[in-house]
């Protein structure tokens, strides 16, 4: 019998974590009850009863396996973490817990995977949320794909199922923010993409606010290509010429008509403010990479474990395993 792994990420869910252990289990005493089920929570530090919640859960279910983190680590951190311990033949990288992403939709993933597809993409192509977010959210699919050295589908998320040899390629990424849908683009494969609607929160809300959001579309960005700074690069030899080429028309003009030459104290003040704005945004994004270098220099743990469950004889795949901050029960 073949197994697939399910990972789902939380942080404060209580309203919804038993439903999605539910929705998944269901769907292997169903249309999937060939397989078997593993299902792999990674809790970011919940300050609400999501853990005990997920006590109670793999207690009685030994499918379902639990990670507990120390604190919050972020969705991606805590996600990839969790990925590492999955024992599938396939593995749905993420399903979230409030089932925005719809989990019958995995049906669909394992028929594709079963008939050759190494790797399941969900794209959603309908969401029900405000209009501002929906065109937010293209914007940004849309720019990582042109800006991006690989192949990054557009409206393709973390929900996808990959099979057993592009999860071993994935996982051996040492990344200390991994973007997890374009590690899974860079490694290649043979992709199929199921188009879904992604459907409107049931219950609770979420946790992921602008800032955060802003900061998983830079990292987005940064991840996979070094476009900005060659833009940088590029703007800052076109601005260097323009300059030249104002000052020998200001010298040329002061030769043939030094009455009218330009000399407005007016003209400095723009040029001055204008470059140094152009310097300012051009340092921030050189900070944006070395900043990135610097945490992957300093080799951290990705994620500190505050507990596992039912997770005691297995130990997490790839290139560098988490710290336990406690012993695993």
């Amino acid at each position: 019998m073949k197994k697939i792994t399910v990972v789902s990420p939380c942080f404060n869910e209580e309203e919804n974590v038993e439903a999605c252990y539910r929705a998944v289990r269901d769907l292997f005493d169903g249309p999937l009850a060939g397989y078997e089920r593993e299902h792999i929570f990674a809790d970011n530090a919940s300050a609400d009863a999501t853990p005990a919640i997920l006590r109670t859960i793999a207690a009685a279910d030994p499918c379902v396996k639990v990670v507990l983190n120390a604190r919050n680590y972020g969705p991606f951190r805590s996600n990839f973490n969790a990925l590492r311990y999955a024992t599938g033949d396939a593995v749905v990288v993420f399903l979230a817990v409030d089932l925005q992403d719809p989990p019958e939709v995995i049906v669909d993933f394992v028929r594709h995977w079963e008939a050759g597809a190494e790797v399941v993409a969900g794209a959603r192509v309908n969401r029900q949320e405000s209009l501002l977010l929906r065109t937010c959210r293209a914007i940004f699919y849309r720019l990582v794909k042109v800006l991006s050295e690989i192949d990054i589908p557009v409206n393709v998320g973390e929900f996808q199922l990959i099979d057993r040899k592009v999860w071993s390629a994935v996982i051996q990424h040492n990344d200390h923010y991994p973007y997890i849908r374009g590690l899974i683009a860079s490694v290649g494969f043979n992709r199929v993409i199921i188009p879904y609607t992604w459907k409107a929160r049931k219950s609770g809300i979420s946790k992921n606010n602008v800032l955060r959001l802003v900061d998983q579309a830079l990292n987005g960005i940064f991840s996979f290509t070094n476009a900005p700074l060659r833009i940088c690069t590029f703007l800052g030899f076109g601005l260097a010429a323009i300059c030249i080429l104002y000052s020998l028309f200001a010298v040329i003009y002061y030769l043939f008509d030094p009455s009218m030459a330009p000399r407005g104290i007016t003209t400095l003040i723009v040029s001055l403010f204008f470059l140094s704005g152009v310097q300012l945004a051009f340092i921030g994004m050189l900070g944006e990479y070395v900043t990135s270098i610097h945490a992957q220099v300093r080799r951290g743990p990705m994620v500190v474990e505050r507990e596992t469950i039912n997770l005691t004889a297995q130990k997490p795949q790839g290139s560098s395993a988490p710290i336990l901050a406690e012993e695993p029960s």
